[in-house]
C-alpha cells in the first residue's frame, strides 16, 4: 500500500494561560493527497481539574465540539468550516493564546490516515490507564 505525507498537531487544554500548564485533548491530522482532514478529541476531566480545580470544563468541551465541526466542514459551524480542507487545517493549528492551543505541526507518512489518527490519539491523548 502506498504511503502518503500527512501533517498533525496535538490540541492542548490550557485552563490558566498565564501558568502555561496543559493537557493533551486531541489530535488534528491532514493528509492532502487523500483529501483527509479529521480530528479526535477527548477531555480527561480529572486531569484538567488537577491543573485547575476551577477550570470551566463545559466551555472547553464546547470549544472541542466547535473544533470538530470546523475540522469536518459541518454546515452551521461558521465561515471557517466552509473553507477548503487545507485552509481549515492551518486555521485549526495556528498559534493562539486561549484555553485550547495546538502544538507545532509535525509530519509523517502513512497508508491509512484514519488509522494513523487513531494511533496518535491513543499514544498522545488517551489516558494511560485506558491502554
Amino acid at each position: 500500500m502506498p504511503e502518503h505525507a500527512y501533517d498533525y498537531a496535538v490540541l492542548r487544554a490550557v485552563p490558566r494561560v498565564e501558568r502555561g500548564e496543559r493537557i493533551n485533548v486531541g489530535v488534528v491530522l491532514s493528509c492532502p493527497t487523500l483529501g483527509f482532514l479529521d480530528c479526535a478529541t477527548g477531555l480527561d476531566r480529572e486531569r484538567l481539574r488537577a491543573l485547575d480545580p476551577s477550570a470551566d470544563v463545559e466551555a472547553i468541551e464546547r470549544q472541542l465540539r466547535a473544533i470538530e465541526a470546523v475540522c469536518r466542514g459541518r454546515r452551521g459551524a461558521g465561515p471557517i468550516a466552509a473553507l477548503p480542507r487545507s485552509e481549515r487545517f492551518h486555521w485549526l493549528v495556528s498559534p493562539r493564546s486561549t484555553m485550547l492551543q495546538a502544538s507545532s505541526v509535525h509530519a509523517g507518512r502513512c497508508a491509512d490516515p484514519a488509522r494513523t489518527l487513531a494511533a496518535l490519539f491513543d499514544a498522545l491523548v488517551a489516558p494511560q490507564h485506558a491502554r
